[in-house]
């Protein structure tokens, strides 16, 4: 593949990841609640799903899921529902903006809570699958390879800048400790948040 088509790939992945999206905005939300770590425990669980989405479009299971709307239907309710549980335990969350003291979800958890959330969503396997072929040629060989590094420097470079948003949002996190109370704001927040993305994602056609 050539330098400038990966170039270019990089670039517009690079905008596309920071666009106000589930990901990113589950990315902030954590890091300012639980610091940055917590941040990029869930940025590696979102990029560990991705490769769920990179080997579905690179596959064509994508695009079988996409024509069989049942399949479709299935994994779209499961995701939304998957976002409203999560908006629920935003809700029964303390104040839990002080948690470079007190861990409320370990890393783990959270790792986890990010690969269920973009496995889930399969608006993502539909965005691969419509962006990912426009960077690949029949020319350089096999295309479903071609699509799989692509899938992977995009992991990458989510992984970078998850990273460097998590370490922004938990220094934010950090002087919003020094406000009494704020962490119950925090939470509500995230659950209005997650509940508007649930609904919007049950309703995506």
């Amino acid at each position: 593949m050539e330098l400038t088509s990966i170039l270019s790939f990089l670039a517009v992945s690079v905008m596309l990841t920071l666009m106000p999206g589930p990901d990113i905005i589950f990315v902030v939300t954590q890091s300012i609640a639980q610091g940055y770590r917590a941040g990029i425990a869930t940025a590696l669980g979102l990029c560990t799903g991705l490769t769920v989405h990179t080997l579905a479009a690179a596959l064509g299971v994508a695009a079988l899921i996409y024509q069989s709307a049942m399949a479709f239907q299935v994994v779209k309710y499961a995701g939304a529902l998957y976002l409203v549980y999560l908006a629920w335990l935003a809700l029964k969350d303390k104040d839990t903006i002080a948690l470079g003291k007190e861990e409320t979800h370990t890393l783990q958890a959270l790792y986890q809570r990010g690969i269920l959330m973009n496995i889930l969503n399969p608006k993502v396997s539909l965005f691969f699958l419509a962006f990912l072929p426009q960077f690949v040629s029949t020319e350089r060989g096999s295309v479903s390879l071609q699509m799989v590094m692509l899938g992977f420097l995009f992991m990458v470079q989510a992984i970078i800048v998850f990273s460097l948003v998590s370490l922004f949002a938990g220094k934010l996190g950090d002087k919003l400790v020094r406000s009494p109370g704020i962490g119950r704001y925090i939470n509500w927040a995230k659950a209005g948040i997650f509940a508007l993305l649930g609904i919007r994602l049950a309703f995506y056609e």
